[in-house]
């Protein structure tokens, strides 16, 4: 079943690259990168649109701006929303400073968010997090109910179970990965920093479930007091299913979509019905 696993998997860990690149050749418009100091940390990001209700976009696993959220960087309605997309500390094009992965590294990148967020002069907005970007943005709700309006996560989890932990150990060599599935990654980083910042992420996970017993944000879900949506791709081979459900349960008042045909990146393999759902859950009332 494992080996099943990795052979899903590794074609489809950075098909959200592969996808975001094919998608900008059907846009004629490319928002301009710009940098703000944040700290020690010149942030770098883009922000889209003039319209009344923000928001932050928030990437997974050494996730940039265009590698995570072309599509709806590039496809949510300008009129109506206001979209701020970056590179947290460490990834991207917001180094250095060198990027690490401690115990508590969700938490950092939650804090890091509210100061970029403060910086920018954007008091209230909703946020979007996918996969390490979701667990960064619950523990940011619970921890900011002030500044969030509402909250979209899909493809997080707030534990690690024992046989997602066996599938990142099988990854963590990017020697194993195919050409096609390494080569967006070394694009970014290099090949060097690349193997090594993903090697310290699973190495991070490893720490999460043997010395946290796996938890990343369990007990801040009841205090998520934002409406809450959260997406599924039931085809996920990195999530498993039981933490849709156990997001849904635990966070009151919360919507769950689940997305039959849908692995780790429904945001880009299904992203005009996935905006669409965003878009229309945002606005409601």
């Amino acid at each position: 079943m494992l080996i099943k696993t990795l052979n899903r998997l590794l074609p489809s860990l950075n098909c959200k690259i592969i996808y975001g690149a094919a998608y900008s050749t059907a846009t004629s418009s490319i928002p301009k990168e710009e940098k703000i100091k944040v700290g020690n940390c010149d942030v770098n990001y883009v922000k889209v649109g003039s319209g009344p209700h923000n928001i932050l976009c928030m990437p997974g696993a050494l996730g940039t701006i265009w590698t995570d959220f072309r599509p709806q960087v590039e496809g949510v309605d300008r009129d109506r929303f206001t979209v701020v997309a970056w590179d947290p500390p460490g990834y991207g094009k917001s180094r250095p400073p060198e990027r690490t992965f401690p115990n508590d590294f969700y938490e950092k990148d939650a804090q890091y968010a509210y100061e970029f967020m403060k910086t920018l002069g954007i008091s209230k907005f909703s946020l979007l997090g996918w996969s390490d970007g979701g667990i960064s943005s619950l523990i940011f709700a619970a921890k900011y109910p002030e500044t969030v309006h509402k909250l979209v996560v899909w493809g997080s989890n707030a534990f690690i179970l024992p046989h997602e932990l066996e599938v990142y150990k099988k990854i963590k060599d990017i020697n194993t990965w195919s050409k096609r599935t390494r080569e967006p990654m070394i694009e970014v980083y290099g090949e060097e920093l690349f193997a090594k910042y993903w090697a310290q992420w699973v190495d991070g996970m490893i720490s999460l479930y043997n010395e946290k017993r796996g938890n990343l944000c369990g007990e801040v879900l009841q205090h998520v007091k934002c409406p809450t949506l959260i997406l599924y791709g039931e085809k996920d081979p990195m999530v498993d299913s039981s933490h849709a459900s156990h997001l849904h349960t635990h966070i009151t008042g919360s919507k769950l979509k689940l997305y039959p045909n849908g692995k780790h990146n429904i945001h880009l393999s299904h992203a005009e019905d996935f905006n669409k759902t965003v878009q229309e859950f945002l606005l409601q009332a």
